[in-house]
């Protein structure tokens, strides 16, 4: 299937911004968990719920206006889907950073993290059985979609108020918490634009050939790490670090446990954490917090073992 012009464009553009996004934004789960247990502080946390809140509320009010014809996939709640969120809570501990973070390392030079999706891709050529999915309710709809709708309302209301009355308004919008928001925005489009897409996704697809629009989605993965590397040098952030043989490793096998992990659940920390909690997906819901228990579980044993603590991206 081959898009049209526009559809390239917009599709291009936001995962390019994305990645600009993701690079200023505070996105990963492996650092939300980090600052949970070592700091006492959820700032991280409540970034990646705000930003699930406005993707529901976006693809909700999309829904209604009928810009947004699909419904996200629904799938058994077994133990397939506990053990890929252990799978991918300790893929991301060992890679020390979840997939967010390590597009966020590399748009800062850190090159090493480039093994991330290639064992992400490696991960998902194992053959494993994925379970059968079904479609999930439509955004919005039911007694939880309106809470979801009401929190987005609010949240809206307090993030204008909130830019009207800021004294360097580029400054504000900036902010880590608040280009996360971006990342919501950004996603919203890429769902008007190409249909369901996140990266890890894209990887899984290019692993199977099972993709009507894999060539606009391989772009799409380029553009979002285009968006990062171009963000971090915005930020001053490009370090262009020589990767050596150790942390390389240990990206590569950390990917893989995560791609492994993602086809048990169906889905990974962005997929899942975007579109399966705002969709009120049960199995996305125990995947994001089994993946986050076996963070925290494995942060406390390195701690236990005098490993050296995860560095945020």
């Amino acid at each position: 299937m081959i898009p049209s012009a526009g559809i390239l464009a917009v599709a291009l553009v936001s995962a390019a911004l994305m990645g600009l996004a993701i690079q200023r934004g505070a996105t990963c789960m492996v650092a939300a968990v980090d600052e949970a247990i070592s700091e006492r502080r959820f700032g991280r946390a409540a970034a990646l719920a705000e930003a699930a809140i406005w993707v529901g509320g976006l693809a909700a009010i999309a829904a209604a206006a009928g810009w947004l014809h699909m419904t996200p996939a629904a799938y058994a709640v077994t133990g397939w889907t506990v053990a890929g969120g252990v799978l991918l809570g300790v893929g991301a501990w060992v890679n020390r950073s979840c997939v967010f973070g390590a597009v966020a390392r590399i748009g800062a030079g850190q090159w090493a993290w480039l093994a991330t999706p290639v064992g992400f891709f490696l991960g998902c050529l194992i053959p494993v059985g994925a379970p059968m999915g079904h479609a999930g309710s439509s955004f919005g709809a039911g007694p939880d979609g309106v809470i979801i709708m009401v929190l987005f309302a609010l949240l809206a209301i307090w993030r204008v108020i909130q830019a009207i009355s800021a004294r360097h308004i580029g400054r504000h919008l900036w902010h880590p918490h608040r280009a996360t928001l971006l990342i919501a925005v950004t996603f919203v489009t890429t769902l008007l634009s190409a249909g369901y897409w996140a990266y890890t996704d894209a990887l899984a697809a290019l692993a199977r050939s099972m993709d009507a629009m894999l060539s606009l989605r391989v772009l799409m993965v380029a553009a979002l790490f285009g968006g990062a590397v171009a963000g971090g040098a915005i930020a001053g952030k490009l370090r262009r670090e020589r990767p050596r043989g150790p942390d390389v490793l240990r990206c590569l096998v950390g990917g893989a446990l995560m791609g492994i992990g993602a086809s048990l659940v169906p889905g990974s920390n962005d997929g899942l954490i975007l579109l399966g909690l705002p969709a009120l997906l049960p199995h996305a819901w125990v995947a994001v917090a089994t993946m986050a228990l076996a963070i925290a579980l494995a942060i406390r044993l390195s701690a236990v073992t005098g490993e050296a603590r995860t560095a945020k991206p």
